[in-house]
Formats: C-alpha cells, sequence, structure tokens
C-alpha cells in the first residue's frame, strides 16, 4: 500500500505508534511530560491521508491502535478556520495483520472510530493478512496470502487516493447548525 502511494505521487511519512509515548487521553495537548501526541497531531493535520495500522488481538484491534483513536477523537472538537471538524476532509484506511482470525471485525472497529471523528472511508479501504486462528508465523516470516494482500493493498492505496483527490478539489463544508 505505501509503495503503491508512493508510486502515485504521494509524499508518505509512517509513524510507529508503537515506538512512541503516547499518553492516554482524549486531548491533542499533551497528558504529561514526554507525551508524543502533540507531534504526532500536527502531522495529522498536514495530512490528507489516514492510515491506522493493527494486529489482531484477542478478536480486536490493539491497545495501542485504540489509544490512537483515543487522541484522534480529541479532533472532532477542533475546527479549521471554515468551522469543519479536525478530521474533515480526510480519508483514512485500515491494515490489519494478525495470526487469528478477526481481521474483518478489527477493520470495522477501527473504521467505525474514523467515520465517527468525521474522516472519510472509501470502499475497501483495508488490506489483511491473516495467518488464521493459533500461533503461527508473522507476514515477513510467511509465504501464504501476500499476493492477496499486495493486491487488496493495491486496491485500498487507489480507492483513498481517488477520494483524497475529489475532496481536495470539492472540500466537504462544515456540519450544518
Amino acid at each position: 500500500m505505501v509503495e503503491q502511494l508512493r508510486k502515485d505521487g504521494v509524499d508518505v511519512d509512517v509513524l510507529r505508534a508503537v515506538d512512541l509515548d503516547i499518553a492516554p487521553g482524549g486531548t491533542s495537548e499533551p497528558v504529561d511530560d514526554g507525551d508524543a501526541w502533540p507531534g504526532v497531531h500536527a502531522r495529522l493535520l498536514e495530512s490528507q491521508i489516514l492510515v491506522i495500522a493493527s494486529p489482531t488481538w484477542l478478536g480486536g484491534p490493539s491497545s495501542v491502535a485504540q489509544r490512537v483513536l483515543e487522541r484522534v477523537d480529541a479532533m472532532l472538537s477542533e475546527t479549521d478556520e471554515e468551522g469543519r471538524p479536525g478530521a474533515y476532509n480526510r480519508v483514512a484506511g485500515v491494515v490489519v495483520t494478525g495470526n487469528e482470525d478477526g481481521a474483518h471485525h478489527v477493520i470495522d472497529e477501527i473504521t467505525r472510530g474514523l467515520e465517527d471523528i468525521g474522516c472519510t472511508i472509501p470502499g475497501q479501504a483495508w488490506t489483511y493478512w491473516n495467518q488464521g486462528p493459533g500461533p503461527g508465523p508473522s507476514f515477513l516470516d510467511a509465504e501464504r496470502g501476500h499476493d492477496w494482500s499486495r493486491s487488496t493493498g493495491r486496491a485500498m492505496s487507489a480507492n483513498m487516493l481517488g477520494v483524497a483527490r475529489a475532496l481536495a478539489a470539492r472540500p466537504r463544508g462544515p456540519p450544518p447548525p
């Protein structure tokens, strides 16, 4: 997916939330010293496309993905100069990996959260790789399912980019009062 977006001329910035100190909370302001969220928030405001990636943990999104959604939720109460919530005119998608069933559930959970805060989710704006129930190899250690995951990732990229371009040409206005 990242490779396809770059091929299509999109500047892609990858952040690994698991490597950052993102404090819990529902604000874009720092929650404590060392909270990395304000920097992530600034980068989100500069972006047109947001992709949240998560493993499947116990059939649901990871706690790190959930924490990112909680912090992104603060953008609902932030508005731009035209009165649009902070996530408006941003396109979002989901990437899921895991060694258990539940990828579609994780996609549903994350996209529902992103839609709730105003992101636009194009059709088929997701891809996943799932080894199936029980322990098993990771994506990088296995060969099974890579072609399908990469193909859906390319479709995901095309769908997100098409909608992002449409929104850039004709942005959504603020919600009615």
